[in-house]
């Protein structure tokens, strides 16, 4: 009897240690996926005939950075030009700021305020204005904050893209084109008639 009693415990004990040990650890919680990235907004394509959305920006002309930012609500009163641009010294924009230069009179004329943008420094921009005497100022949105306001830029990239808008006396925008042609001379046949009728009042 004993002996079969001993034939069953030594079977059990083969039995048990043929099976896997179980782990005592408990189980690694199911980690969340990673949420996907948040994209960012399309451009919104500003309206004519709405008041134009205010900033307040740092700006340099040919003297240097100038110590006061400027408010566009604070120039209420002149008409002015905005004109969004991708960078500094770049062969486009400085086709299209040298034509601003060198046409002022007959593109803009007295009463108007013109001020071109981009993300460069304001101490980029003034370096860039005296040596190319500029009679503007220009004006500095690192973070295409006023671009992202008019619809300038193109989402995951870090530049403005190149628009021209028309602000009237009122504050209103008169005018606006999304793809200004930095080398096509309707564009700024245009902008100069554009000009002449916001100065005008009409």
């Amino acid at each position: 009897m004993s002996g079969r009693i001993l034939s069953i415990v030594c079977a059990a004990v083969a039995l048990f240690s043929s099976v896997s040990p179980v782990s005592a650890q408990a189980p690694a919680p199911a980690t969340s996926p990673a949420p996907a990235p948040v994209a960012p907004p399309p451009p919104q394509e500003i309206e004519v005939g709405r008041i134009a959305p205010d900033f307040t920006m740092q700006v340099a002309d040919s003297s240097g950075v100038r110590a006061t930012p400027v408010t566009l609500s604070s120039l209420k009163g002149n008409v002015v030009v905005l004109a969004f641009y991708p960078r500094d010294r770049s062969s486009g924009c400085t086709a299209e700021l040298t034509k601003f230069r060198d046409e002022y009179d007959k593109l803009f004329g007295s009463e108007v305020v013109v001020l071109p943008i981009s993300v460069d420094s304001a101490s980029t921009h003034a370096t860039w204005a005296r040596e190319m005497k500029f009679p503007f100022a220009l004006g500095s949105d690192p973070a295409l904050e006023a671009a992202r306001q008019y619809g300038s830029y193109i989402p995951g990239r870090a530049t403005s893209t190149r628009t021209v808008f028309v602000i009237g006396k009122d504050g209103r925008i008169l005018w606006r084109n999304l793809r200004f042609g930095a080398l096509n001379e309707g564009a700024y046949t245009d902008l100069a008639a554009e000009v002449a009728k916001a100065r005008a009042g009409s």
